[in-house]
């Protein structure tokens, strides 16, 4: 039991981060920058979303992971993108 407590607490963590990650690419769309230091930073947080899940794949199962990573992503207000 105290192993799937664990593996519980490891899933919300993974999870937060991913959330995290995902925040932060959307803010980085409507932020000062523009150009390759946004998709630098962009590219950066997404890399960093699918480390995360290749981690909650192995606790969870490939399938369980991606359903999670489609949660946090339908989740996120929508961002607006001012031209």
């Amino acid at each position: 039991m105290a192993q799937q407590h664990g593996n519980l607490s490891e899933v919300v963590r993974l999870r937060e981060r991913i959330t995290h990650e995902h925040e932060a690419a959307c803010w980085a769309l409507t932020g000062l920058s523009s150009g390759t230091l946004q998709h630098r930073f962009i590219n950066r947080r997404m890399e960093h979303i699918d480390r995360h899940q290749e981690c909650l794949s192995t606790l969870v199962g490939e399938q369980a992971s991606i359903a999670i990573i489609a949660q946090v992503f339908e989740g996120s207000p929508p961002q607006r993108i001012e031209e």
